[in-house]
């Protein structure tokens, strides 16, 4: 099993060393990865519960209630 994961290791590190196209194009995928996950993040996802509750306590009781009221 450690044999062919290192295999499998070796076969994608030697394929990316030959690459000069597919290097732009890895660096292009990691830049709209850290656009998706942070900065989309900030703009939409902002943290509701440090803004509604001062401590941890009262937000852990927010979470309870929500989290077991009946609808």
């Amino acid at each position: 099993m450690v044999h062919m994961i290192q295999k499998i290791f070796y076969f994608y590190r030697d394929g990316f060393a030959g690459m000069k196209l597919g290097k732009k194009l890895w660096l292009l995928v990691a830049i709209k990865l850290f656009i998706l996950f942070a900065v989309i993040k900030l703009l939409f996802f902002p943290d509701i519960l440090h803004e509604r509750f001062q401590t941890d306590q009262q937000r852990s009781n927010y979470i309870l209630n929500q989290l077991t009221q009946g609808e």
